[in-house]
């Protein structure tokens, strides 16, 4: 069910608008589940409600570990520490539209339909791009995105980019990359894999990073390179058919919004564990306010306004959830 909480102002019921509430109404939250179905950002963003003017998010740092200490021995002391941390403020949305006492007296049922629509239509796009407007932003290794006008932050915890070279450790530890420059290729997907898989923490641990999914644009060619590499069990490579260790394994979205903010010309192909993206708040969405929709009688004309506001947010904290390919300035996985 669409989340979406209604009100009217009086009067409502009985003026000649009355009768087109509940239709309205309806042709909203019909229109609001049909892009709730579709919608990716439930894939790539750890989704949560908040009460807060913003939140702040943090991590622990790994214990040191166990260690032997013979017969009879005491106890060490261990502990943790707080790592990086990022705070995120909420930021309001808001929309209107209009429905003339002309358009009501006459039936224009394709303009009763057509405005609900497109306005429930507007608001689910806008998270849609919104969303797409932070990793493309990251992507192309900038710290901000402008979006509607408005300066959004688009590094992570640590201060970089969700996409960088030199992604620091707050205790010990080398700086990382998650930022590649290959093309995608059978070579490419694997040793981003492994790229991943080594991932330490903020205290040079080794972690639990297990990539499984795909984040592609809409490219035709790259979606063909995409499955023809992990769509079938058998190597097409090898003379006697040898086993495709990559089938099976992958689950691929296709995001066409991601269209819209890369730059033209480039194939930039995404990894995300998205186990670990739930857990450690990777890329993380907060929704404050649902979408709040009241209905009005403006005075001054006598037309039926109905007002949208909603409160949310988004952002990055942990880069560890993701990597990206095809980015001209990232790090060389494979040699040559």
């Amino acid at each position: 069910m669409a989340n979406i909480v209604f009100s009217e102002g009086s009067g409502l019921n009985d003026s000649i608008y009355g009768k087109v509430q509940a239709p309205v109404k309806m042709l909203i939250e019909k229109r609001g589940e049909a892009f709730e179905a579709k919608s990716v950002l439930p894939e790539l963003f750890n989704m949560q409600k908040s009460t807060h003017f913003g939140e702040k998010l943090t991590s622990m740092t790994a214990m040191d570990g166990f260690k032997p200490v013979g017969e009879g021995g005491n106890y060490p002391v261990d502990g943790m520490q707080e790592g990086f941390d990022k705070f995120i403020e909420h930021m309001t949305w808001k929309d209107s539209f209009s429905l003339t006492e002309e358009i009501i007296s006459d039936a224009k049922m394709m303009d009763l339909r057509k405005q609900p629509l497109g306005f429930t239509s507007a608001y689910y796009r806008t998270r849609e791009k919104f969303g797409a407007a932070l990793f493309g932003g990251a992507i192309s290794g900038a710290s901000s995105i402008k979006f509607a006008g408005h300066t959004f932050d688009a590094t992570c915890a640590d201060g970089q980019s969700l996409f960088s070279k030199v992604h620091p450790a707050k205790v010990k530890g080398s700086k990382q990359s998650n930022l590649f420059a290959d093309a995608f290729s059978e070579d490419a997907l694997s040793a981003a894999e492994c790229a991943m898989q080594n991932f330490k923490g903020d205290n040079d641990e080794l972690l639990d990073v297990s990539p499984s999914t795909i984040i592609i644009p809409n490219d035709y060619q790259l979606k063909k390179q995409v499955f023809a590499v992990i769509g079938a069990d058998k190597d097409p490579n090898t003379a006697n058919n040898g086993f495709n260790f990559l089938f099976g394994r992958w689950r691929v979205i296709v995001w066409n919004y991601l269209n819209q903010f890369i730059t033209d010309g480039t194939k930039p192909w995404l990894l995300m564990d998205k186990d670990y993206n739930e857990q450690y708040a990777g890329a993380v969405w907060f929704d404050r306010e649902p979408l709040k929709v009241k209905s009005i009688i403006d005075e001054t004309n006598d037309n039926n306004v109905w007002k949208g506001r909603a409160r949310f947010t988004g952002g990055f904290n942990d880069w560890r959830a993701f990597c990206v390919g095809g980015v001209e300035n990232g790090t060389k996985l494979i040699a040559g």
